[in-house]
């Protein structure tokens, strides 16, 4: 008989021998093998642990079987109740692994050793090293935490399903909603500023509201007054004035229609009384209401 190589138990024909056969031994022994550790693929479908093991050819028959370790691909189907072992042989071996099947993992091992976990719908290379199987590449993102996507095993939801944001530390972010879509807040919880951010250093002369006065409070310092333009903001637009003075203030309220909340009077001018708080409501761009300690 022929000797093999150490790895793929390929034939390798002593020089002189096999009058008569060598085409046998050569194509059973060393070219159908040669063929699946290229491109072979052995399928497995369903439960139930497998253990691969070499095979050898000779001159009567390849003597490849359903568990020849010299596959390149080794791919699992069906539906897996509990994770499906499958022990590869402990020499220098790559394997492309396929789990194609749904409800459970695929470990890939080496004999008495852990081995490496290939999740539903993952396919990855794996890699004897000496003791155990490594999975060398993947088309599974392994490196992210939090919840995966169900079309890589994990539990997440579908992409345009019902979504769960939760967004965790101290990061910038910027919410898209494409299409017309029904976004639910929260029953409980944050929405919006923790605080109203003060709209620059406090006022010491006069000073004409600007849109970016939205949200924010105005403070005015030691003196000034407040004037509320006509055309500038939007409806539901809103600020807040603070008179941190020892004496009332003036806010001119150029604006077309300016009422004080609870009276139907058109003003010109509304005081503010000294350490006072008012809020200027915009009902659209040329209406307002003023409502806190004003007159």
């Amino acid at each position: 008989m022929a000797a093999t190589t150490g790895q793929l138990g390929l034939v390798t024909p002593t020089q002189g021998t096999l009058s008569g056969t060598w085409g046998d031994t050569v194509n059973n022994g060393i070219t159908e093998y040669t063929n699946i550790a290229i491109a072979g693929t052995l399928s497995f479908a369903g439960d139930g642990a497998i253990t691969l093991a070499n095979t050898t050819g000779d001159a009567a028959a390849t003597n490849i079987t359903t568990t020849t370790a010299q596959y390149m691909v080794i791919r699992i189907t069906g539906t897996l109740t509990t994770p499906k072992i499958i022990t590869g042989p402990s020499y220098s071996k790559l394997y492309l692994v396929d789990n194609a099947a749904t409800g459970s993992t695929v470990t890939f091992k080496a004999a008495g050793q852990s081995g490496v976990s290939v999740a539903v719908g993952e396919s990855c290379f794996v890699y004897y090293n000496g003791t155990d199987y490594i999975k060398v590449a993947s088309d599974l993102i392994t490196a992210l935490s939090g919840t995966l996507g169900p079309a890589n095993g994990g539990t997440g939801v579908s992409n345009n399903a019902a979504s769960t944001l939760t967004i965790s530390g101290a990061f910038a972010t910027t919410l898209t909603v494409g299409a017309t879509t029904n976004v639910t807040l929260p029953s409980s919880g944050s929405l919006g500023y923790l605080n109203i951010p003060q709209s620059g250093a406090a006022k010491t002369s006069s000073y004409t509201l600007a849109v970016g006065d939205v949200g924010e409070f105005i403070e005015v310092g030691a003196s000034g007054s407040i004037v509320v333009p006509n055309a500038t903001f939007a409806a539901g637009d809103a600020v807040v004035i603070f008179n941190n003075t020892s004496g009332a203030i003036t806010l001119t309220m150029s604006i077309t229609t300016a009422y004080i909340g609870g009276f139907d009077v058109d003003k010109a001018t509304i005081s503010l009384a000294t350490r006072g708080i008012c809020n200027v409501l915009f009902i659209s761009s040329t209406v307002c209401v003023v409502t806190g300690n004003v007159t």
